[in-house]
């Protein structure tokens, strides 16, 4: 079970805040990284950008099955796709 964590911070001058380090590890943030930020009525909600792709790859898997593109469809495709592509860009078939 998740453990709920919050802290209070102070909005600094040019509107910048300090993440605690305990909420950072937690989420596994690290210095570098990057926050997706949603507004959810009165609530600010940030993501780490980790988080976001892999919501966003969990939703490509969903469309993928839903789809009933088998996975040996979407190879062949995906080569003829890459085949056109080299020829057009390069003038000659890879």
């Amino acid at each position: 079970m998740s453990k709920k964590l919050s802290d209070d911070i102070t909005v600094r001058e040019k509107r910048q805040v300090t993440l605690p380090r305990y909420i950072c590890e937690q989420l596994g943030i690290e210095e570098g990284d990057r926050l997706t930020l949603y507004v959810d009525g009165d609530k600010l909600i940030a993501k780490a950008n980790k988080t976001v792709a892999l919501d966003a790859l969990n939703e490509l898997h969903r469309i993928f099955k839903d789809s009933e593109v088998t996975e040996k469809e979407l190879l062949k495709t995906s080569r003829q796709i890459r085949k056109q592509l080299v020829k057009k860009e390069y003038g000659r078939q890879h």
